[in-house]
């Protein structure tokens, strides 16, 4: 692993093309190095931990109106929609299938000195390869390039202190990933990544305050924006460059500033790429930042006792936890019973309150209105507060992942004085956790989400086309997709008519 310093440099001076980030990236996609049989297996895990979490989702709104979005472009050949039969145009397959994977908030994340979920990638690569006829060979190694810039960019490049989106890594990883699916050449990549980054940074004002549906939606954007650059580059288009490096590009004035220097580490020629295997997915559907906290209340719940004595519950954690989910946004609408789901997601003081009185997480009955209403909740909600403790945000930025904490110290005060204090630093289904997710989980997570809209031959298919991926020939990928019982589709809600 080589780590590359990454800084603003003015349009006069001598800078080459092979010395820009987005070239680099690119070279790192273009090497043709073997996948390694750990990389290849976790790839496989999270192509079902997607398909697990899209069953889940995939009668909510927002999933239904990406779907009927991308039915409305048939296209043969074409890519496969969750879910259903049929062909479709890859980038619209990409935007249906982004949201469904990315809707509960329940698959794979990495967070370092910024946020990802790196299998936000996964479903932009699927589509182009199901279109264009490829094999699974292919496939597993798009994926495996896509996570291994996304990881690299997100343990480099904080974009969050400057409210920049955390899908501005995920446009150029996709592009990346694409690049690698398609045997591209470096030039070729780097200008899909250039455009890719371009038109995938905005704001991070979807996660924040009344959060909408658009956070389901903005990775989607970002996979189907890659499906379309590297479609234009190959067609021999340009992009701005240097894109991160140029005296008006993303450094200089959308994030740190010509004063800035960045680390980002990719892997030498030659090296496999193994960054899948840092990532983490999701025990419970909710903002990562909060899994180790559910875990931690479930444990707690026992030794308090009678929740109506509780005084307070301060959680002692990291600043990105504590500004991000925490009082540290200054957000009452996360205090708010009323608040949209996404909303309640990014809120781990309601998190924890549930968590308290449940026992339990679930991705619907947790959420669900009048769940977040009942009196007895919302009086143990607004007694909790969280502040940052510089120890857990060390740890939270650690390089060693032995020591690497993304949980917090809850100190719960009862009305008669009494304090009770434990602590979590990582959920238990984490690598380094009480209870690791390996293949069974993933198995068992999948068989839990998808049971109640697909009938158990059809879930059996779909897990032995996974498992024959490694081998899978080109032209059959249309067997990737998780075909969901028509009546169970007939029950999503109704879409009003659009354009398309």
């Amino acid at each position: 692993m080589r780590i590359h310093h990454v800084r603003t440099r003015r349009s006069a001076d001598d800078f080459p093309r092979t010395e820009h980030l987005a070239h680099k990236i690119a070279r790192v996609a273009a090497d043709p190095v073997p996948v390694p049989a750990d990389t290849e297996a976790m790839v496989l895990n999270r192509i079902i931990d997607n398909a697990a979490v899209s069953a889940a989702a995939v009668l909510r709104r927002p999933v239904t109106v990406a779907r009927t979005q991308a039915l409305a472009h048939p296209r043969r050949p074409g890519a496969a929609v969750f879910g259903v039969d049929g062909g479709y145009s890859a980038e619209w397959a990409a935007w249906a299938n982004g949201v469904a994977v990315r809707e509960l908030d329940f698959h794979d994340t990495f967070l370092a000195a910024d946020y990802s979920h790196p299998a936000d990638n996964i479903p932009a690569l699927v589509a182009v390869a199901q279109q264009l006829g490829l094999g699974g060979a292919d496939l597993i190694r798009g994926i495996a390039t896509a996570y291994e810039i996304h990881i690299a960019l997100v343990r480099g490049i904080c974009l969050h202190e400057h409210k920049i989106d955390h899908v501005a890594h995920l446009g150029p990883a996709a592009a990346a990933g694409l690049g690698t699916l398609l045997r591209l050449d470096p030039d070729t990549i780097y200008d899909a990544i250039g455009q890719a980054l371009h038109l995938t940074t905005a704001t991070r004002q979807s996660r924040k305050g009344l959060i909408s549906s658009w956070k389901a939606f903005a990775p989607a954007h970002a996979g189907k924006i890659a499906v379309e650059a590297v479609d234009r580059a190959m067609r021999g288009e340009g992009s701005p460059a240097p894109i991160w490096e140029g005296e008006d590009g993303v450094i200089a004035w959308l994030l740190s500033g010509p004063e800035r220097t960045y680390r980002v580490p990719l892997p030498e020629p030659g090296e496999p790429k193994r960054a899948i295997l840092d990532s983490y997915t999701k025990e419970h559907s909710a903002e990562y930042q909060s899994q180790a906290v559910i875990d931690l209340a479930r444990r707690m719940r026992q030794r308090i006792g009678d929740l109506g004595e509780v005084e307070s519950i301060v959680l002692h954690t990291s600043h990105h936890t504590h500004v991000v989910i925490g009082t540290g946004s200054n957000d009452p609408q996360k205090f708010d019973p009323d608040a949209s789901r996404e909303t309640l997601d990014h809120s781990v003081m309601y998190i924890f309150a549930v968590a308290l009185q449940d026992g339990t997480w679930h991705h619907e009955h947790s959420y669900a209105p009048e769940r977040a209403r009942r009196p007895d909740t919302v009086e143990l909600w607004r007694k909790i507060s969280t502040v940052e403790d510089p120890e857990w945000t060390r740890r939270y930025h650690s390089t060693d992942p032995a020591e690497k904490a993304f949980g917090a110290r809850a100190v719960v005060t009862l009305k008669n004085g009494d304090v009770i204090v434990d602590e979590l630093a990582v959920a238990d289904a984490h690598p380094l956790g009480a209870r690791p997710f390996g293949r069974e989980q993933y198995l068992a997570k999948f068989e839990t989400l998808a049971a109640d809209v697909t009938d158990a031959a059809e879930r059996q298919r779909f897990l032995a086309v996974v498992d024959a991926l490694p081998t899978a020939e080109p032209g059959s990928l249309d067997a990737l997709n998780l075909r969901v019982d028509p009546r169970v589709l007939a029950a999503a809600p109704p879409v009003p008519a659009g354009i398309f």
